[in-house]
């Protein structure tokens, strides 16, 4: 069940969504926290790495109805399956939903020309110039990144669409998750390059086009509270008086 920041996160980045777009999801309390928010939408497609259980509510209902895709018009479009029973019985023999080699799926020519492509993942930091560590902290591996990086680009490729990395702004120890600098050893999954949106329980922060103050800028407002005014000083030392 996703927490009360986790459902903050998912209501920021639900309103980003509009009627006719194609998702993609990662694992984890955010994407369905963003899922539970889209019970008014219209028209929303899938073309994902994987397919889960949070995303069946949305079928039944007819919110997804793949209507508005190019390529594959009225299938889910999936990589693998991970869920329960329920995911399984569904798809089984289900010809409204195609599981195919993730060299295709996760190919950004392919996501790209999907319409209005919203790819939502998450990471563990975000320095203040935008670049995110997904997969490790510090020098210890956490998790692999999947497709993270093949969505993000897809996704700025495609008409309309929103590459998206979620994270709360704080961890569940109150360590600060919005950093001056990533942990050294930790490795950059999606660089500044690739990041456009980042959001956090208290707002977001969009980064293109902008230069490295003013994308501090951006990431000092969605900060905790308590962290701003360090990171503010961090960000003054390194830009000078532009932040």
């Amino acid at each position: 069940e996703p927490s009360a920041i986790e459902k903050k996160i998912g209501g920021y980045i639900a309103e980003l969504i509009p009627d006719g777009a194609t998702l993609q999801m990662g694992i984890g309390n955010i994407p369905n926290a963003v899922l539970a928010q889209l019970g008014n939408h219209k028209h929303l497609g899938i073309h994902t790495e994987m397919f889960s259980d949070g995303m069946l509510p949305l079928v039944n209902s007819g919110v997804i109805d793949n209507s508005r895709k190019i390529t594959h018009k009225g299938r889910v479009v999936t990589s693998f399956l991970l869920g329960t029973q329920e995911l399984y019985d569904y798809v089984h023999n289900n010809p409204g939903v195609e599981v195919l080699d993730c060299q295709y799926t996760n190919s950004p020519s392919v996501i790209a020309k999907c319409p209005q492509m919203h790819a939502i993942n998450s990471c563990i930091e975000v320095d203040l110039t935008g670049q995110a560590a997904s997969d490790s902290i510090g020098t210890r591996i956490f998790s692999g990144f999947g497709g993270q990086v093949d969505f993000l680009r897809g996704a700025a490729m495609s008409d309309g669409g929103k590459p998206i990395l979620a994270l709360p702004s704080r961890s569940n120890r109150g360590d600060p998750r919005i950093v001056p600098t990533l942990r050294d050893g930790a490795g950059v999954v999606s660089t500044r390059a690739h990041v456009h949106y980042v959001v956090t329980e208290y707002g977001v922060a969009f980064l293109p086009g902008k230069g490295l103050p003013a994308r501090a800028k951006e990431l000092i407002k969605i900060a905790h509270p308590d962290d701003r005014e360090a990171l503010q000083k961090k960000a003054h030392e390194r830009f000078g008086a532009k932040v």
